[in-house]
């Protein structure tokens, strides 16, 4: 089959390629940045299209021989209008769609059974009744909470329950919900391709059981051994819910208000026999966990929510930026010869973040972090896909990774906390006078009058952080020999 993948950047896209190739198909892949889908995707069987359904493009041509498409496309956390950003994008892939030879959409969405429908619901509602609208038979597969090392709900709930011992939390954690395993979703993306009889039809997909979020919250502290107390409070408003979720995650603000309004809805299936019919064993709560872990044990975790733009303010545009201005930027370079060659500090560069850490300072670290999510931004709470592996586009904390590029030792990463200007943080490693060198440059480009004053109210901390970091970097890889 000739298959067009949107969204193949994102969560479940990054999950259905590898299933996709393996049957031999040939897929078109839908990405807003070429390059950066490019440096993760090399086979021969995939053709990437850089393409924003956004945006009005009258050159945009979709193939013509494509069989299926799927529609992954969300918008929740692109701010207030993201419902009039999700009918245009939907009219917009029709528009394209009408002009090739393709039988069959299928639409990824969310269980609709209740009277009273949360925004992010009511939205995803209203685009599979566009998409349904289209001469092109729909199947639209209608999931809740999807389980799944790396998925926004999984870490959204491993940050509070690895977090907090004892929760004073909102009523909403009594909501009945649906979860099912991000294997079992794929398997259903994946089996009603081209099947006739699913062709204008819509099935609620989800696992075998019905649990609260509280429910949920206590098996998966009991999964990781962890003893957990929750009290619900009647008197948490909707906003004040959305803060609590906020700072005790990792999820950006926008979000956390849609996720909050959703979770007041109940999301259980209506009952159907696809899951008998594709011959798909839907796994339990308990089983998507252990499993979910095992891949993050083994540094497996092929895609996370985090690593999408939609989980910051960053414009896709910085990708574009693999130089790092000159002209009007403050920097802070520092050097280091290194005594050996330089495969181990490259390797402790990859490392950087997340569990590990920064090599210095922290404490100071978090200090920053926790100052950025009460500013509104992103904090230090994303941690990092995988322990060793990078790629551009990933998020690191609270920077986003530009530049990846371990053949010529290159580390580029741009800053994605609430700043008065834009920061970069670069590691290079180099030879320099016949010696190999590693050169550690922060720059900074200020906004205006309070850019200049950040820049040197931080100086103090910069000189013994940025110090501390490349002499730590550098002598833990002399201290640990492979």
């Amino acid at each position: 089959m000739n298959i067009l993948i949107t969204g193949a950047n994102g969560y479940i896209g990054q999950r259905l390629i590898p299933v996709l190739l393996e049957e031999d198909h040939h897929l078109y892949c839908c990405v807003r940045q070429k390059k950066r889908f490019d440096a993760a995707y090399t086979h021969e069987k995939i053709t990437a299209i850089e393409i924003d359904f956004l945006e009005e493009d009258p050159e945009c041509f979709l193939p013509e021989n494509i069989d299926v498409a799927y529609y992954l496309i969300h918008s929740m956390s692109s701010g207030d209008d993201f419902e009039k950003k999700e009918a245009f994008t939907a009219h917009r892939f029709l528009q394209l769609l009408h002009r090739t030879k393709c039988q069959q959409i299928i639409y990824l969405t969310g269980i609709v059974n209740e009277a009273n429908l949360s925004k992010h619901l009511d939205s995803r509602f209203a685009v599979e009744k566009i998409l349904q609208a289209s001469p092109i038979p729909l199947t639209a597969l209608r999931a809740g909470i999807i389980v799944g090392s790396g998925s926004a709900s999984f870490e959204i709930i491993r940050g509070v329950v690895e977090k907090l011992p004892f929760m004073v939390a909102p009523k909403w954690l009594n909501t009945l919900c649906q979860p099912i395993a991000i294997r079992n979703v794929i398997q259903f993306l994946r089996g009603v391709a081209l099947r006739k009889a699913c062709y204008d039809q819509h099935y609620d997909i989800g696992g075998p059981e019905v649990l609260s979020y509280k429910k949920m919250l206590l098996e998966f502290a009991n999964i990781r051994g962890l003893k957990r107390w929750i009290v619900t409070l009647p008197v948490m408003t909707p906003k004040l819910s959305s803060y609590w979720l906020y700072f005790v995650t990792s999820t950006s603000y926008p979000l956390a208000v849609n996720l909050v309004h959703s979770m007041k809805v109940n999301v259980i299936c209506s009952p159907n026999l696809l899951a008998e019919e594709l011959g798909i064993e839907l796994l339990t709560y308990k089983t998507a966990v252990e499993l979910a872990f095992s891949r993050i044990e083994q540094q497996m975790v092929l895609s996370s929510w985090k690593d999408a733009f939609s989980s910051s303010n960053t414009s896709l545009d910085v990708l574009s930026f693999v130089e790092v201005p000159v002209h009007g930027c403050f920097k802070d370079t520092k050097w280091r010869i290194l005594k050996d060659e330089p495969a181990k500090v490259l390797n402790n560069i990859w490392s950087i973040g997340g569990e590990k850490g920064w090599y210095y300072g922290t404490d100071l670290w978090k200090l920053r972090g926790l100052m950025d999510k009460f500013a509104g931004g992103v904090g230090l709470r994303r941690g990092r896909t995988n322990a060793t592996a990078i790629e551009a586009g990933d998020a690191l904390d609270f920077w986003r990774v530009l530049v990846a590029d371990k053949q010529r030792s290159r580390l580029l990463l741009f800053a994605e906390m609430k700043l008065p200007g834009e920061a970069w943080l670069e590691f290079r490693i180099m030879k320099k006078h016949q010696q190999w060198q590693l050169r550690q440059t922060a720059t900074f480009r200020p906004k205006g009058v309070w850019g200049r004053l950040y820049w040197i109210a931080m100086l103090p901390f910069h000189y013994f952080i940025f110090n501390g970091m490349i002499r730590n970097i550098v002598k833990t890889a002399q201290k640990n020999p492979e």
